[in-house]
């Protein structure tokens, strides 16, 4: 879903979706229906947990995105196992013409050396290469600002408004410095990241897990 930012930019549009969202003024306060009779004194009512983030992505951040998915994912698992499964084979090959041949062929051993590079290159350089195009795609948005509560997540930046309902994000995957939102099909196609550090204080980290965790399943 895309829609205009407001004129206020990311701040304002990231403003307005918690009002729309979240039933209460107070955030994480205790959340009734506008048009109903507040409950009683005493009385209990639905909790809910808003968490807004403030980051400005990096590269890094889009490679390690592309990494979790990459071992998250039953696509992603079978590509890095088909990758090192083929760079065994050629190292066992190597070593098997280098130590029972009498003269070993050079161009035998220069062709498996190629082949043992380009299947370390795969692994560890074409997640870098992919995560430094996306960067540059949407390193001119500036700051991104996210908001994630029970009703799903909606991420601003200068240009654009994203809203995903939890039935289109249903698994998410968590590193060091990430969380990474993903779509159900096996590629994992769509992903929201969400870097840690653009919580306000470490409990709100906390909190946006708790959230995940209710509403996605964690891989």
């Amino acid at each position: 879903m895309h829609a205009a930012v407001p004129d206020g930019g990311p701040r304002a549009a990231v403003e307005e979706y918690a009002r729309r969202t979240a039933g209460a003024p107070a955030v994480g306060g205790p959340r009734y229906d506008p048009g109903s009779t507040p409950p009683p004194p005493g009385g209990t009512v639905q909790e809910t947990s808003i968490v807004e983030l403030a980051y400005v992505p990096t590269a890094a951040d889009a490679t390690q995105a592309i990494r979790a998915r990459m071992r998250a994912t039953p696509a992603g698992r079978l590509q890095n196992l088909i990758i090192l499964a083929s760079a065994v084979v050629v190292l066992g090959a190597l070593v098997l013409h280098l130590t029972v041949s009498e003269e070993p062929s050079l161009r035998v051993t220069l062709l498996c050396l190629a082949s043992l590079a380009l299947s370390i290159g795969m692994y560890l350089l074409v997640p870098a290469l992919q995560g430094r195009q996306v960067h540059r795609m949407i390193a001119p948005q500036g700051e991104f600002r996210a908001v994630v509560d029970d009703a799903g997540v909606q991420v601003v930046s200068r240009d654009s408004e994203t809203t995903q309902r939890w039935p289109m994000i249903t698994r998410y995957t968590e590193t060091d410095s990430l969380f990474v939102l993903m779509t159900p099909d096996k590629h994992g196609v769509g992903i929201v990241v969400l870097p840690k550090r653009g919580a306000a204080e470490p409990a709100d980290v906390d909190r946006l897990r708790a959230v995940l965790d209710r509403n996605a399943t964690r891989v």
